[in-house]
């Protein structure tokens, strides 16, 4: 008896209608190029759309015939706008988008002591978590400024892609914690009533601060913490208000894998995980698909090509022979792989993606990709537009 198949991944359908679509997966999938594709179709189906990548590599910008990307959204040319879409990408800089809400929301006049205060500037740069609670940031404001149909994500390639799901929580967490609470204290009172509290009335959780990171640092700390207070209540709100636009009707997330053991366990995770949330799947591309053709299995290739070299003078036919046999054998580890996710998950729609000669490096290998994405089935021609 043959396994059941799983449910379509109706692509195109997803693309019309969503307003966010967040793309996730591990390392080395595809899913930038994913991303990209699904960005480029939608844009060609007439939607006004931006990419954003969080991921640093320079593939997204190459595969649509940019240098560079950076905080500012970029104009795709090439892409087709017969229909009244637009493409635009761009890239992560998560000091820049941190600096830009300071000046957005500070105070008058402590914009600058924020961005001289030395905790901040390594808050703003390579504290862990705030990649992705920028990510939460750049979200809303790209939804909020109304220049879009459908914002897609292209998020990092680890499990920490869904790192920013949990930002909301952890910044309130932060904001409300005692420390905070206790930091925020003598800030208010000024230099000197620091100085007396830090020494009397906090001395047991400072002494104990202080030899951890040191006196200067547990400073900067409580000014950086005092020069934000204001802006605290809006970090909540807009995070919170990002986290329910995640869970709101017009937002998707697509998982991105290969057809590969390790890659379809990580795709298990964030299809549970994202379950957990009461996040809204779309469904799971699979990447890099072998597909094979014909009737002619791999033992069978194998026996015909051993017959043919014992006659001898048919290394070619032999050759092609063994090649079909491996890739029918690939084809069928991969496909009991996939049957294997889709045994654990079955409601959820999948669609393949074929594996191509070489690396997508422009948009016609990207409108391939989408146009296969969207067939659900046969591979087309790279070059060759849906």
């Amino acid at each position: 008896m043959s396994a059941r198949k799983p449910p379509l991944f109706d692509v195109d359908a997803v693309l019309d209608t969503a307003s966010i679509l967040v793309c996730t997966g591990s390392g080395g999938v595809g899913k930038t190029t994913t991303a990209a594709a699904l960005a480029l179709r939608a844009a060609e189906r007439g939607r006004r759309t931006v990419v954003l990548t969080i991921d640093p590599a320079k593939r997204l910008a190459q595969s649509m015939g940019l240098s560079e990307l950076d905080n500012t959204p970029r104009r795709v040319e090439g892409a087709d706008r017969s229909n009244g879409g637009s493409l635009d990408a761009m890239m992560l800089d998560m000091k820049r988008t941190f600096d830009e809400i300071v000046l957005t929301h500070a105070e008058p006049g402590k914009a600058e002591a924020i961005f001289a205060n030395p905790f901040y500037q390594a808050l703003s740069t390579s504290f862990a978590g705030t990649q992705e609670y920028m990510a939460m940031e750049k979200l809303g404001q790209l939804q909020a400024t109304g220049d879009y149909d459908l914002v897609v994500v292209d998020t990092p390639p680890t499990r920490s892609a869904l790192d920013f799901l949990d930002a909301p929580e952890r910044m309130t967490t932060f904001l409300d914690g005692r420390m905070i609470r206790i930091l925020l204290a003598p800030a208010k009172a000024g230099g000197k009533v620091y100085v007396r509290a830090v020494t009397a009335g906090f001395s047991v959780f400072t002494n104990v601060l202080t030899k951890i990171i040191g006196a200067g640092v547990l400073q900067d700390v409580s000014q950086f913490v005092g020069a934000l207070e204001t802006m605290f209540g809006g970090f909540r709100e807009r995070a919170q208000a990002t986290y329910d636009l995640l869970k709101a009707p017009g937002t998707s997330f697509v998982v991105v894998a290969a057809p590969e053991r390790d890659a379809l366990r990580e795709a298990a995770y964030f299809v549970e995980r994202l379950a957990e949330e009461s996040m809204p799947l779309a469904g799971l591309v699979v990447n890099r698909v072998h597909r094979s053709s014909g009737d002619l299995t791999a033992e069978r290739a194998r026996v015909a090509a051993q017959s043919l070299e014992e006659f001898g003078g048919h290394e070619l036919a032999s050759a092609v022979l063994r090649l079909h046999a491996d890739r029918t054998a690939l084809s069928a580890r991969e496909r009991r792989l996939q049957e294997r996710f889709s045994g654990a998950h079955p409601g959820v729609p999948v669609v393949e993606v074929a594996a191509l000669p070489g690396d997508v490096h422009d948009l016609e290998g990207l409108r391939a990709v989408g146009a296969d994405m969207a067939g659900g089935q046969a591979a087309t021609v790279p070059g060759v537009p849906a």
